[in-house]
Protein backbone atom coordinates (compact mmCIF):
# COMPACT_ATOMS: atom_id res chain seq x y z
CA UNK A 1 0.00 0.00 0.00
CA UNK A 2 1.36 3.39 -0.67
CA UNK A 3 1.58 6.74 1.88
CA UNK A 4 -1.05 8.66 -0.32
CA UNK A 5 -3.45 5.53 -0.33
CA UNK A 6 -3.08 5.02 3.18
CA UNK A 7 -3.48 8.27 4.46
CA UNK A 8 -6.53 9.23 1.75
CA UNK A 9 -8.74 5.62 3.36
CA UNK A 10 -8.14 7.20 6.90
CA UNK A 11 -9.09 10.59 6.14
CA UNK A 12 -12.15 9.01 4.47
CA UNK A 13 -13.05 6.86 7.10
CA UNK A 14 -12.73 9.24 9.70
CA UNK A 15 -14.43 12.04 8.15
CA UNK A 16 -17.59 9.86 7.16
CA UNK A 17 -17.59 8.26 10.50
CA UNK A 18 -17.89 11.81 11.87
CA UNK A 19 -20.82 12.72 9.83
CA UNK A 20 -22.57 9.64 9.31
CA UNK A 21 -22.65 9.68 13.52
CA UNK A 22 -23.11 13.44 13.71
CA UNK A 23 -24.98 14.29 10.63
CA UNK A 24 -24.45 17.47 9.61
CA UNK A 25 -21.86 20.07 11.34
CA UNK A 26 -21.49 23.71 12.03
CA UNK A 27 -17.57 23.52 10.52
CA UNK A 28 -17.16 25.56 7.83
CA UNK A 29 -13.84 24.28 7.38
CA UNK A 30 -12.25 20.89 8.26
CA UNK A 31 -9.06 22.21 8.80
CA UNK A 32 -7.91 23.88 12.05
CA UNK A 33 -5.27 26.99 11.91
CA UNK A 34 -2.57 26.84 14.90
CA UNK A 35 -1.19 29.86 16.50
CA UNK A 36 2.58 29.21 17.65
CA UNK A 37 4.19 31.92 19.33
CA UNK A 38 7.82 31.82 18.77
CA UNK A 39 11.44 33.57 20.47
CA UNK A 40 12.84 34.18 17.37
CA UNK A 41 10.37 34.75 14.24
CA UNK A 42 13.39 34.78 11.58
CA UNK A 43 14.80 31.79 13.32
CA UNK A 44 11.32 29.52 13.18
CA UNK A 45 10.16 30.60 9.89
CA UNK A 46 13.54 29.56 8.20
CA UNK A 47 12.82 26.17 10.38
CA UNK A 48 9.60 25.70 9.17
CA UNK A 49 10.03 26.85 5.32
CA UNK A 50 13.28 25.54 4.89
CA UNK A 51 14.09 21.69 6.83
CA UNK A 52 9.96 21.02 7.01
CA UNK A 53 8.98 22.43 3.54
CA UNK A 54 5.99 24.74 4.63
CA UNK A 55 5.37 27.52 2.32
CA UNK A 56 5.02 31.08 3.03
CA UNK A 57 1.44 33.03 2.26
CA UNK A 58 0.55 36.60 2.76
CA UNK A 59 -0.02 37.00 6.54
CA UNK A 60 -1.87 39.78 8.60
CA UNK A 61 -1.77 41.92 11.60
CA UNK A 62 -3.87 42.78 14.23
CA UNK A 63 -3.52 45.85 15.78
CA UNK A 64 -5.47 48.68 18.31
CA UNK A 65 -7.13 47.67 20.72
CA UNK A 66 -8.51 44.27 19.46
CA UNK A 67 -6.12 42.05 20.49
CA UNK A 68 -6.76 42.87 24.34
CA UNK A 69 -10.07 42.88 24.42
CA UNK A 70 -10.26 39.36 22.89
CA UNK A 71 -7.89 38.46 25.52
CA UNK A 72 -4.83 37.42 22.87
CA UNK A 73 -2.33 39.64 23.80
CA UNK A 74 -1.66 42.41 26.73
CA UNK A 75 -2.45 45.32 24.11
CA UNK A 76 0.73 44.07 22.00
CA UNK A 77 0.07 44.18 17.96
CA UNK A 78 0.46 41.12 16.20
CA UNK A 79 2.22 40.62 12.90
CA UNK A 80 1.31 37.16 11.96
CA UNK A 81 3.24 34.93 8.99
CA UNK A 82 1.09 32.23 7.75
CA UNK A 83 2.75 29.12 6.62
CA UNK A 84 0.60 26.30 4.83
CA UNK A 85 1.38 22.67 3.73
CA UNK A 86 0.36 23.56 -0.05
CA UNK A 87 -1.57 25.47 -2.26
CA UNK A 88 -5.18 24.43 -1.78
CA UNK A 89 -7.69 26.70 -0.06
CA UNK A 90 -8.09 23.80 2.53
CA UNK A 91 -4.48 23.65 3.16
CA UNK A 92 -4.01 23.18 6.95
CA UNK A 93 -2.02 26.73 8.31
CA UNK A 94 0.34 27.30 10.75
CA UNK A 95 0.16 31.01 12.28
CA UNK A 96 3.39 32.22 13.10
CA UNK A 97 4.34 34.56 15.51
CA UNK A 98 6.97 36.77 17.84
CA UNK A 99 4.49 39.10 19.89
CA UNK A 100 6.59 42.08 21.71
CA UNK A 101 5.09 42.53 25.01
CA UNK A 102 5.95 44.23 27.90
CA UNK A 103 5.53 40.48 29.95
CA UNK A 104 8.36 38.06 29.17
CA UNK A 105 7.32 34.67 27.59
CA UNK A 106 8.12 31.68 29.82
CA UNK A 107 10.24 29.46 28.14
CA UNK A 108 9.30 25.49 29.14
CA UNK A 109 12.13 23.10 28.66
CA UNK A 110 9.94 19.77 27.22
CA UNK A 111 12.15 16.92 26.93
CA UNK A 112 9.19 14.69 25.92
CA UNK A 113 5.60 15.61 24.76
CA UNK A 114 3.42 14.42 28.42
CA UNK A 115 6.09 16.88 30.24
CA UNK A 116 3.58 19.84 29.80
CA UNK A 117 0.08 19.88 29.13
CA UNK A 118 -1.71 21.14 26.11
CA UNK A 119 -0.59 21.38 22.44
CA UNK A 120 2.84 19.51 22.50
CA UNK A 121 3.67 18.58 18.69
CA UNK A 122 2.49 19.21 15.29
CA UNK A 123 2.67 16.34 13.09
CA UNK A 124 3.25 16.56 9.06
CA UNK A 125 2.67 13.77 6.67
CA UNK A 126 5.87 13.91 3.73
CA UNK A 127 6.11 12.21 0.99
CA UNK A 128 10.38 11.82 1.32
CA UNK A 129 11.73 11.93 5.01
CA UNK A 130 15.29 11.55 3.53
CA UNK A 131 14.29 14.97 1.94
CA UNK A 132 13.62 16.56 5.36
CA UNK A 133 16.41 14.70 7.19
CA UNK A 134 18.78 16.64 4.67
CA UNK A 135 17.40 19.90 5.08
CA UNK A 136 17.87 19.53 8.46
CA UNK A 137 21.25 18.75 8.27
CA UNK A 138 22.03 21.53 6.10
CA UNK A 139 20.93 23.88 9.15
CA UNK A 140 22.59 21.61 11.33
CA UNK A 141 19.27 20.11 12.91
CA UNK A 142 19.51 16.74 14.24
CA UNK A 143 17.13 14.23 14.44
CA UNK A 144 15.71 14.24 18.28
CA UNK A 145 16.32 10.87 20.09
CA UNK A 146 16.91 7.79 18.28
CA UNK A 147 14.73 9.03 14.99
CA UNK A 148 13.83 8.30 12.65
CA UNK A 149 12.45 4.91 13.01
CA UNK A 150 9.82 2.87 11.46
CA UNK A 151 6.57 2.79 12.92
CA UNK A 152 5.59 0.37 15.64
CA UNK A 153 3.61 -3.18 15.37
CA UNK A 154 0.15 -2.94 14.37
CA UNK A 155 0.92 0.53 11.74
CA UNK A 156 2.07 0.30 8.45
CA UNK A 157 5.84 -0.75 8.44
CA UNK A 158 6.75 1.32 5.01
CA UNK A 159 6.34 4.31 7.20
CA UNK A 160 8.78 5.98 9.83
CA UNK A 161 8.62 8.95 12.41
CA UNK A 162 11.34 11.21 12.46
CA UNK A 163 11.40 13.48 15.43
CA UNK A 164 12.91 17.12 15.34
CA UNK A 165 12.32 19.82 17.68
CA UNK A 166 12.00 23.63 16.17
CA UNK A 167 14.21 26.50 17.83
CA UNK A 168 11.51 27.12 20.55
CA UNK A 169 12.13 23.28 21.70
CA UNK A 170 8.64 21.96 19.80
CA UNK A 171 8.05 18.87 18.65
CA UNK A 172 7.51 18.51 15.04
CA UNK A 173 6.63 14.72 14.05
CA UNK A 174 7.54 14.27 10.41
CA UNK A 175 5.72 10.68 8.97
CA UNK A 176 6.37 9.37 6.07
CA UNK A 177 7.66 6.50 3.67
CA UNK A 178 10.72 4.55 5.05
CA UNK A 179 13.87 6.55 4.60
CA UNK A 180 17.02 4.55 2.67
CA UNK A 181 18.74 3.96 5.35
CA UNK A 182 15.58 2.53 7.46
CA UNK A 183 15.16 0.59 4.07
CA UNK A 184 18.51 -1.13 4.29
CA UNK A 185 18.41 -2.21 7.99
CA UNK A 186 15.14 -4.19 6.92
Amino acid sequence: MTFDFIRNSLLLLFSSVGFSLLGETNFSKQTIDLGLVVSDLNKSLDFYKEVVGFSEIEGFEVKGTFPQAVGLTDGAPLDIKVLVLGDAETATKLKVMQVNSQKVAKEISQPFIHTITGFSYITVFVKDVDQVLDNAEKKGIRPYAKSPQVLPEGFPQDLCLLMLKDPDGNFVEIVGPNTKLLKIQK
